[in-house]
């Protein structure tokens, strides 16, 4: 696996990938890799000839009292276990090079980044669009993959992509989870034991509220119940909603619904969501 951190390395790598006729994929991360971010690894290699990930911690879609400086780095195991995966490239800038002096533009994607984590965290969606396409830029991938598990920075990326008229594929991959159910997260490492038992409240929520739901349930008293079952488990809840799979709007009749939350136990923040049938 070849590891660059500049971009004249970089443009080189891609560019020999290139006159190979190859086709690439970009799995964009933070670091702090878990199987979660595996499953993108291992869909990447179905989706194209090379596989580039990027790990950058990204300073500008955190909040000013969130956990920029104490979000876990593992600059040593992720290159290890990305090596051992078959990963090509491993693209890893320092904040000079992803934001060099003199940069001023940023991207900003509206509507659907401004409800639900939009809403609880301002600005968020708008640091994850601009590195984001920033990574686009620098990588020139034909195809990205992230993970369904943050549903709603999906959605932004592809309206992103849409609106901008970007020449590459944007893959969803169902989210990974732990034998209880949990989403895999890398803030999952926060969690304290006894907060780790009581997290698995969340998805199980999610789980019963989707089935009274499909099986022609009352929505409002099915999020109600999942809230409560929440809050007696510990949770501090931001939102639990039933919302349009692509816009984030309100549910429309016939179309594809997601359930989606976010909520606190403990000093973690963990969201998750669920495709919701019938």
């Amino acid at each position: 696996m070849q590891t660059v951190r500049q971009l004249p390395e970089l443009r080189q790598a891609i560019s020999a990938f290139r006159d190979a006729g190859e086709r690439v994929a970009l799995v964009p991360t933070m670091g702090a890799l878990h199987a979660g971010h595996m499953a993108l690894v291992d869909a990447a290699k179905r989706a194209a000839d090379r596989v580039a990930v990027s790990i950058f911690v990204n300073p500008t879609q955190f909040g000013p009292n969130e956990d920029f400086a104490q979000y876990p780095r593992k600059e040593m195991a992720d290159s290890a276990m990305l090596a051992k995966a078959g990963v090509d490239l491993l693209w890893m800038p320092p904040v000079e090079v992803m934001y060099p002096d003199g940069l001023e533009t940023t991207v900003s994607v509206s509507g659907v980044s401004e409800v639900l984590d939009g809403a609880h965290r301002p600005g968020h969606f708008d640091g994850v669009a601009t590195v984001v396409s920033r990574l686009f830029e620098q990588v020139t991938p034909d195809v990205a993959l992230f993970g369904e598990k943050d549903w709603q920075q999906l959605a932004v990326i592809r309206q992103m992509v849409a609106d901008l008229g970007l020449k590459l594929e944007i893959q969803g991959v169902v989210t990974q989870r732990d034998d209880d159910g949990l989403a895999l997260s890398s803030r999952n490492a926060y969690l304290m034991p006894e907060d780790r038992a009581k997290a698995v409240a969340l998805p199980r929520a999610l789980g019963a509220a989707e089935r009274a739901i499909a099986d022609g349930g009352d929505p409002e008293a099915a999020l109600a119940q999942a809230r409560e079952t929440m809050a007696a488990a510990g949770f501090e809840i931001d939102y639990v909603e039933l919302r349009d799979a692509a816009t984030l709007g309100n549910p429309i009749p016939g179309k594809p619904r997601r359930l989606l939350a976010a909520a606190r136990i403990g000093k973690t923040r963990l969201i998750d969501n669920i495709p919701v049938g019938g």
